[in-house]
């Protein structure tokens, strides 16, 4: 079964406490989605495989190791996605960007699909899938499904919030898929939320309601 890693970094305990206070604003909110993504990024990247190179400093001949030709991909999913997609373009500025749109149906709580658009390449990419909070679990396990059946052999999820529940959901339907998270949450209330979570992050992201 794959890993989950929660980063309770310092930077990131912080940022996400910004974030979970109902009395940040968008900017803000916004601000720390980005700034945290990248910090999540930054581990979750850390088994990309380096080639040495022989390069000339300034003083002397050396060699050095670069990173070696992997392809990469950022998915995210629509619309709380967005908000995580520059904080990986940050340290991965070539990486392609792909959308899935979906919404949580309000009755059922299952996902429905309206958009898909991934790089005509996806299946030759490694895909980093964000999405801010893994609730139920259902959006990101269609997500990925959709990822595979175009067939990309290796997928990470990345989220902000999770809980129990989402995790196992993941785990169950795909165990090759590793889970990145800044905090795994209490439980879900009767309407879907996650406890404490910090509210419909696309709401705060955009300022809608």
């Amino acid at each position: 079964m794959a890993e989950v890693h929660v980063m309770n970094h310092p930077l990131i305990v912080h940022k996400l406490s910004l974030m979970r206070d109902k009395y940040t604003g968008a900017k803000e909110f916004r601000e720390a989605v980005e700034e945290i993504s990248s910090l999540l990024c930054y581990e979750a990247t850390r088994d990309l495989p380096l080639k040495e190179v022989e390069i000339e400093t300034p003083i002397a001949r050396t060699t050095v190791r670069y990173i070696s030709g992997k392809k990469l991909a950022v998915v995210c999913i629509l619309r709380a996605g967005l908000g995580m997609v520059d904080g990986v373009l940050d340290l991965i500025p070539n990486a392609k960007i792909g959308h899935i749109g979906m919404y949580r149906d309000p009755d059922t709580m299952q996902p429905v699909e309206y958009y898909c658009k991934l790089p005509t390449d996806i299946a030759n990419r490694d895909v980093i899938l964000v999405d801010p909070m893994m609730a139920t679990g259902g959006s990101a396990n269609v997500a990925i499904q959709f990822l595979k059946n175009y067939g990309v052999q290796h997928i990470k999820f990345m989220c902000i919030l999770a809980v129990p529940e989402s995790i196992a959901a993941i785990q169950e339907e795909h165990p090759d898929v590793e889970i990145y998270c800044a905090s795994i949450d209490e439980k879900l209330n009767e309407k879907g939320y996650i406890i404490p979570g910090l509210g419909d992050a696309g709401d705060r992201l955009f300022g809608t309601k």
